[in-house]
């Protein structure tokens, strides 16, 4: 038998096999998601009943509540996230910001050039394609420069809200896992759990800088010892305490719950959502996995493990009215608390980190899509792509999370700044996940608002909850996120307005053509890289580089970095070169998606330009012998190399107006802190020259 080179392994079993194989990988992937995707759903029952603010509860109110978190799990959990939302990928990338791309290449709403591209790499799962007739919703989001807006405020603000996520996830998590040593030593003070949880934060921040790839291996049998552990005591708990507590998975507990307690009830809403926090990691974290692997793991381990934790937990309390300030550890029985509470410590650890690692992802998505100031982003790990780091962003949680446990102190005020972030993620997936039925799967409308409707009352009825918690910690999370939103927008703002510039002010070919004919315009020997933010036309920042400069290197290349909308592009289609009808002088553009890893730096990424236009040059029948253009290319890497950027600022006049005059001026004060995109290729800094420019507003 002859095989091709390059034929998957998968492809030359036969069918029996190959199922065989596919159900052991996915097997083996559910099992990894234990310790990346369901960290922080797992862990809930550390804190969901301590940051329940009960009010002498009674035994029916404890079934009402047990009976809400059930149907929370089962409805949140299975039937939007594990059966609807996980189809809704975006070339297998989840999460809100997902949705969001996926909606911006079939309707015309955002900036960014996802839909002008034809390439395999772009198509999506959807049945129906971009070219497809775009529903009245489409064409009324297409239309409304404000209905554009507050889409991508809605998708801004999902991802501010996962990174306030990353502080409070850790907060809690340790907080509540470390109070554990108040059981057997009530003597020890709050303020000793507190600096305890302090330190465990302190060396997992501090020890982000390694990566997690050599620890990694252990975030799974901690979690899967954890998810085991924990549904055993509560069955032990329940048939001990409270035998028939599985009569509240009866819907009518719940209503007498509401008939009984009216406000008092709906105010304690907001404790009871923190029993599905972590659930929007599942579509999240997508793409590191897949659909098959994680609603393998919720189904099979977690929704069942916490189904009956929270069994247990209720047994216990309906027996113990009092005990819900430490709902978790006096649940678990004196022989095995110790070795719960290592557990516990252990599992929260993982949790933060797995939330840490999502934070870092999301920044480095923003950053590569000009939604956010540039940070330093580094990859931590050769074989894991998605394994990233970035410095500033890691000290700024750590000192967020140590002030939020310093700062509230009691668990209860940081589940109820948590509950905030939970919910509100949940209803934008909602929001959004609605328009990609209507405008991209073109659903019937019955089926839409058979989704629509309960979800959204559900997750409204709990976001009024959560907000009477607002002078009680949940002020915390807004402040955060509008805070990051602010900046998203202003930073967006900024970058829109200087491309809009560039456009009105760019030069045409045979415009620049005229200005290096001119005899005050030498052409140099060496190697000019000239960093342009449009592609279409020669930017205004070149003629003014030549105009001062009165010269232009012999062979120069225009680089465009151009991020898409996509979550991946084919390594074959990275790098596009040409050539511009002007002798050495190029266009290249080099192309991202927003899950792709940036691994060229230094000589292999100016080697990869250098050999796709030596490529170009090579095909190309146009002007010079090849071998002549080759010989120039290389003798003017011999000469020298030189990369030229602007460095350009608003010049804001009397009649710029207001609005402009804070939104430009906040932008300039974050472009002036924020880090070069050169630096991060890896260039020395003697080969980097900044041109300086002001654009009128």
């Amino acid at each position: 038998m002859v095989v091709e080179a390059g034929t998957p392994m998968l492809q030359l079993l036969s069918p029996g096999r190959t199922t065989e194989c596919r159900r052991w990988r996915d097997f083996i992937l559910a099992y990894r998601t234990l310790g990346v995707v369901f960290g922080g759903l797992v862990t809930s029952p550390l804190y969901v009943y301590p940051s329940m603010n009960l009010d002498s509860p009674t035994e029916d109110d404890y079934l009402g509540i047990y009976s809400i978190m059930f149907w929370t799990l089962t409805l949140i959990g299975v039937v939007k996230y594990v059966l609807i939302a996980l189809k809704a990928d975006d070339n297998g990338e989840g999460g809100t910001f997902a949705l969001y791309s996926l909606l911006c290449r079939h309707i015309n709403i955002g900036s960014h050039p996802s839909r002008s591209v034809s390439s395999s790499t772009y198509i999506s799962h959807s049945s129906h394609s971009m070219n497809s007739r775009t529903s009245n919703l489409g064409k009324f989001f297409e239309e409304s420069i404000t209905a554009k807006r507050i889409l991508l405020f809605i998708a801004m603000l999902g991802m501010c809200m996962l990174i306030a996520d990353g502080i409070l996830t850790p907060a809690i998590s340790v907080l509540s896992a470390i109070d554990g040593v108040r059981g057997p030593f009530p003597s020890v003070s709050a303020s000793v759990v507190e600096a305890l949880s302090v330190i465990v934060l302190l060396a997992l921040f501090l020890l982000q800088k390694h990566g997690t790839s050599k620890v990694s291996f252990l975030f799974s049998p901690i979690m899967a010892t954890w998810t085991l552990t924990t549904p055993i005591i509560g069955i032990y708990s329940f048939l001990r305490h409270y035998p028939s507590i599985f009569k509240a998975l009866s819907p009518h507990y719940i209503v007498y719950f509401f008939l009984r307690n009216r406000r008092k009830g709906w105010e304690w809403l907001g404790g009871t959502v923190l029993c599905i926090t972590g659930a929007e990691a599942m579509f999240a974290d997508l793409g590191h996995f897949n659909k098959r692997s994680i609603q393998m793991a919720f189904l099979f381990t977690i929704y069942p493990s916490l189904v009956l934790t929270y069994a247990g937990q209720t047994a216990y309390l309906i027996k113990h009215l009092d005990d819900h300030a430490d709902g978790f550890y006096k649940f678990v029985p004196q022989p095995v608390y110790w070795p719960v509470f290592v557990i516990a410590t252990l599992a929260a650890i993982v949790a933060s980190q797995s939330l840490i690692s999502a934070t870092f992802s999301v920044i480095k998505q923003s950053v590569g899509l000009d939604y956010f100031p540039r940070v330093k982003v580094v990859h931590t790990s050769k074989h894991k792509e998605g394994e990233v780091y970035s410095p500033e962003t890691n000290y700024i949680l750590m000192v967020l999370c140590i002030l939020v446990i310093l700062g509230f102190g009691d668990g209860k005020d940081i589940g109820n700044a948590f509950g905030v972030v939970v919910i509100v993620v949940m209803l934008i997936t909602t929001l959004l996940l609605t328009l990609v039925m209507i405008i991209i799967w073109r659903a019937p409308i019955f089926l839409v608002m058979l989704y629509f409707v309960p979800f959204f009352i559900m997750e409204s009825v709990y976001v009024s909850a959560v907000f009477t918690k607002i002078p009680e910690g949940g002020w915390f999370p807004f402040l955060v996120s509008i805070i990051l939103a602010f900046m998203m927008f202003v930073w967006y703002y900024g970058r829109q307005k200087k491309i809009e510039y560039e456009l009105r002010n760019k030069i045409s070919i045979d415009s620049f053509n005229d200005l290096l004919s001119s005899l005050e315009i030498q052409r140099v020997p060496g190697l000019c890289f000239f960093y342009s933010n449009i592609q279409d036309g020669l930017t205004p920042l070149l003629g003014h580089y030549v105009r001062n400069t009165r010269s232009l290197q012999k062979v120069t290349i225009i680089v465009t970095f151009r991020y898409l909308l996509v979550p991946k592009v084919n390594p074959q289609e990275r790098i596009t070169i040409w050539n511009h009808g002007i002798e050495g002088l190029y266009g290249c553009i080099i192309q991202y998606g927003y899950a792709d890893s940036f691994n060229v730096e230094g000589d292999d990424y100016i080697s990869s330009v250098i050999n796709s236009l030596e490529e170009l040059i090579r095909n190309s029948f146009v002007g010079r012998y090849p071998e002549e253009e080759i010989s120039q290319l290389a003798n003017a890497k011999v000469v020298g190399l030189v990369h030229v950027r602007g460095k350009t600022r608003f010049h804001v006049g009397i009649q710029t107006s207001l609005s402009d005059r804070i939104l430009l001026g906040f932008y300039e004060f974050l472009h002036g802190n924020c880090r070069s995109a050169l630096p991060a290729l890896a260039i020395p800094l003697q080969q980097i020259m900044e041109i300086g420019m002001l654009y009128n507003t």
